[in-house]
């Protein structure tokens, strides 16, 4: 019902309505494959005969999930105020309904995806039936444990929605969105330690599963998955942790 009631308000005044949550993500796209594309040859690194233009797609889509899952999660409590003070319910469903609205988004985009890798050429194979589930599932996990910390957070301290606000423009250019992740493991100008500390981003291996199920690359190695996945339960099980003993004090302050 969340989901429902924020994705009608959401659009309710807007022509195109959903149209939108497509129409953001390409104009994007078409962007960084103009800046990294044309002028700084992002293409290179990505191996031949594979489309650097499905390459930015796949990963924009997937980042405007996050992004906007992240930014509006972290006020879920704020903005519910009254609603979460007057009604008995699990109030973890407020920054979840949050998550699961921009989900329901990026499944929108889905098809754009598709319709993309056809005149793009793009791959069809069993990397993309089980690359997309395990990434989807990868982020979702990894988003509800940022919302259910960060919404907690933001009662506490306001400038934490400032604060994310930086972070994701950090996070954007910290993960292989508009460039692969080959540049960085090739790269003589970073240390050992920093790829390594690159590489322990959950966002790194969520990435890298959605280019590979739309760009023919291989397989991402085992231990970047391994790695991705086990930051993501850890966010989840902390994010739940810190919920719970921040719960009675956000109380007292909405």
């Amino acid at each position: 019902m969340l989901v429902q009631r924020d994705l009608a308000v959401k659009y309710q005044a807007s022509v195109l309505g959903y149209v939108w949550s497509l129409i953001e993500p390409l104009s994007m796209g078409l962007i960084y494959w103009f800046v990294f594309g044309v002028l700084f040859d992002g293409r290179q690194g990505l191996g031949d005969g594979e489309n650097y233009v499905l390459f930015i797609l796949s990963g924009i889509f997937a980042w405007q999930w996050f992004s906007s899952a992240l930014g509006e999660s972290t006020t879920a409590l704020t903005n519910q105020a009254r609603l979460i003070t007057t009604i008995m319910v699990p109030r973890e469903i407020f920054p979840i309904g949050r998550t699961a609205g921009r989900f329901a988004e990026y499944l929108a985009g889905i098809p754009i995806l598709i319709i993309a890798a056809i005149i793009l050429h793009g791959s069809f194979t069993w990397r993309t039936l089980v690359a997309i589930p395990l990434a989807v599932l990868l982020q979702f996990v990894l988003l509800i444990g940022l919302s259910l910390f960060l919404s907690a957070l933001n009662v506490m301290m306001r400038d934490v929605e400032r604060f994310i606000r930086l972070a994701q423009r950090i996070l954007f250019y910290c993960a292989p969105i508009v460039y692969p992740l080959s540049k960085v493991r090739e790269t003589d100008k970073l240390p050992d330690w920093a790829k390594t500390l690159y590489e322990a981003n959950p966002l790194v291996g969520i990435f890298e599963l959605q280019h590979v199920a739309w760009v023919g690359q291989g397989w991402p190695p085992a231990s970047l998955l391994i790695t991705s996945a086990t930051g993501c339960l850890i966010i989840l099980l902390f994010g739940a942790w810190s919920f719970r003993k921040l719960e009675p004090s956000v109380l007292k302050e909405l």
